[in-house]
């Protein structure tokens, strides 16, 4: 009797996953999304309707917020043995497979929703740059590129952070190294004045600016020891977020 073989059925050599460290697996994914495009479009806009003192203070709020949300998670990843799933897994070890499932979907459909969110805000600062440029481009250029590199590899995603983290710096650095023209009136603005929106509208519009501490606890699975690395990394991210 012959055999016909299938290439295929050969073993191929297999090589354990990586796994991430503090630095590379949370800190610095939570940190640039933190970071990230409602910061940079909105923080002029809320200090324009809030004024001064009104802006740090929806700053505050928000800080408060999300540092609640990190020591949750800080209490919960060192008390549980976390694996794949990320705050699925979270929520499903701490109140049940059946609260953890019906979260886990609006979770999934947040994370589209999130990429869209960061497309439209890109397009909005190159269209600062560039204003003849069509808009409709300049989206799918933007997520064929996200595509392309997430089908690659979360390895090749991480190493195209470092570039995006340089970036940021750099204008960090720029904003903070430019003339600042201080003035003593208007640093606390009449809530009731806003002819469109009034305080928790201005808040509601920066709030998401403060909310990219999952991106860390998503790479639960991929983490070398989620435990240390998860309370460290989203701790420590928020901290220095809040003092940039």
């Amino acid at each position: 009797m012959i055999r016909f073989l299938n290439p295929l059925s050969f073993n191929s050599p297999t090589y354990p996953p990586k796994k991430y460290d503090t630095f590379e697996g949370v800190f610095k994914p939570t940190l640039l999304t933190i970071l990230g495009a409602i910061m940079y479009l909105r923080i002029g806009w809320v200090v324009g309707n809030a004024g001064l003192f009104g802006g740090l203070a929806i700053v505050l709020l928000s800080v408060s917020i999300t540092l609640a949300t990190g020591l949750s998670i800080a209490s919960i990843a060192t008390n549980t043995r976390m694996g794949e799933g990320g705050p699925y897994a979270m929520i499903s070890k701490s109140l049940g497979l059946e609260i953890g499932g019906s979260v886990g979907l609006p979770l999934f459909v947040s994370q589209a929703l999130a990429a869209a969110m960061y497309i439209f805000g890109f397009r909005e600062g190159w269209l600062f740059l560039f204003r003849d440029h069509s808009p409709l481009v300049i989206d799918l250029v933007a997520f064929l590129f996200i595509f392309i590199i997430a089908y690659i590899s979360a390895y090749f995603a991480f190493r195209v952070q470092y570039l995006v983290l340089i970036l940021i710096i750099l204008s960090l650095i720029s904003i903070f190294s430019s003339s600042i023209t201080w003035e003593t009136t208007g640093t606390w603005q009449d809530w009731g004045d806003f002819p469109n929106t009034n305080f928790w509208g201005v808040f509601a519009v920066f709030f998401p600016a403060t909310t990219g501490i999952m991106s860390g606890v998503n790479m639960s699975g991929e983490l070398k020891n989620s435990r240390k690395n998860i309370p460290i990394g989203t701790l420590s991210a928020i901290g220095l977020s809040r003092v940039c």
